[in-house]
């Protein structure tokens, strides 16, 4: 018989994303619960937040890429969100754990329970594989409704939806930037309104 109270006790790790020891507790269902997969690694070598940035993780899951930014963002917020409520429970958790006050986690379906006058310099997600084109089309267009100007819009996804999302980035913001391909995963940028903005 296998030790069925062992396999409900929380999984905790510390792992160093990108230079912050971050310590993550995560349980069985959730995505990656035993290690940080490597889209989010590949991701998290991508991304440059500043310090008061106001940022949303979308698909948070237990949390690793929302914890991340609210470590390199203290001076602003950052918004965690998922559509599953184990997912939100650990993301808590993991907020606590790692000492932010700067973030929250909450449920919500895509943008659906996200103020409408919250707006967000940066909005990142670990795309699901089986997300479906039409869900992702829709999370592109509302994620542009809800960018700052010259916000940012930062997608790491399996390279197979690879040419989906750069067309679709292109029909939604006019503008595409391929960050970074790994051996399964690419990470992609879109901004909103003057591109300028972060040239300078």
């Amino acid at each position: 018989m296998p030790d069925i109270d062992k396999y409900r006790q929380d999984i905790v790790f510390t792992e160093n994303l990108s230079g912050e020891s971050l310590t993550f507790n995560t349980t069985w269902g959730l995505f990656s619960p035993r290690k940080i997969d490597e889209g989010t690694l590949l991701l998290l070598k991508c991304l440059k937040v500043r310090k008061n940035d106001t940022c949303l993780d979308l698909g948070c899951g237990y949390g690793p890429i929302g914890v991340w930014m609210a470590k390199n963002a203290l001076q602003g917020q950052v918004h965690m969100v998922d559509k599953d409520f184990i997912a939100i429970e650990y993301a808590r958790k993991n907020i606590q754990q790692n000492h932010l006050t700067n973030a929250r986690a909450y449920l919500s379906n895509g943008f659906s329970h996200i103020k409408p006058e919250v707006k967000f310099d940066l909005i990142t997600s670990n795309v699901p594989a089986k997300v479906g084109r039409e869900l992702l089309t829709i999370i592109l267009h509302d994620a542009r409704q809800r960018l700052t100007p010259g916000g940012q819009l930062v997608l790491v996804a399996i390279s197979g939806l690879r040419k989906f999302i750069k067309n679709s980035m292109l029909d939604t913001f006019g503008n595409y930037k391929k960050l970074k391909q790994g051996r399964s995963y690419t990470v992609a940028k879109s901004y909103f309104g003057n591109i300028q903005i972060y040239k300078k």
